[in-house]
């Protein structure tokens, strides 16, 4: 190899290492801005909540429920507005009894980078806590895609499809935060 190409294919392995770090934390900001009570600090309420969600999306993504379980639970959203209207639709309708929280853990992370598309996949299981002292956890697969976006990597697609859905024992957790104080100053 000559220094030209070497240093051609090792500028290439940077660039897909650090599209990979950035889908990485593009799909955890995701999730964790999804978690209750949400804990990044200075969100004022779920309408800011979403804006800060909506700014992770491009222009024409889409966001599904797929399978035979989560067809009709979440079915398909088409382009911003559309998945914001998803997102509102979630946060504004009020739950009784109430989600006291809910928390996503990634796992089983698969990053594939082409250019300036690249698609992921992940498990994920996340618990939730109601008011009345019931709970449930839930795991689903995503396969997800992105897309550099003047510069800055965005979310295209969000497909997740249910993997199983199943009650935890009543009052589960001992303990919860009624709040979040992780990320203030």
């Amino acid at each position: 190899m000559t220094d030209r190409t070497t240093i051609a294919a090792l500028v290439q392995r940077i660039e897909v290492l650090e599209a990979e770090a950035d889908i990485r934390r593009l799909q955890a900001r995701y999730m964790f801005l999804c978690d209750t009570p949400c804990p990044e600090f200075g969100v004022r309420d779920d309408a800011h909540r979403i804006d800060l969600i909506m700014d992770l999306y491009s222009e024409d993504a889409v966001w599904e429920g797929v399978g035979e379980y989560y067809d009709d639970q979440f079915g398909r959203a088409e382009g911003a507005p559309a998945i914001r209207s998803h997102f509102e639709t979630f946060w504004s309708r009020k739950q009784d009894p109430a989600l006291l929280l809910n928390a996503h853990y990634l796992t089983s992370e698969q990053i594939h980078v082409d250019g300036d598309e690249a698609t992921g996949q992940w498990i994920h299981m996340q618990p939730w806590l109601f008011s009345d002292g019931r709970s449930l956890l839930r795991s689903s697969r995503l396969n997800n895609a992105f897309r550099k976006v003047d510069g800055v990597w965005k979310i295209t697609r969000t497909r997740t499809e249910n993997v199983f859905v199943t009650p935890l024992p009543q009052d589960f957790a001992e303990s919860r935060p009624s709040a979040s104080v992780l990320m203030r100053p």
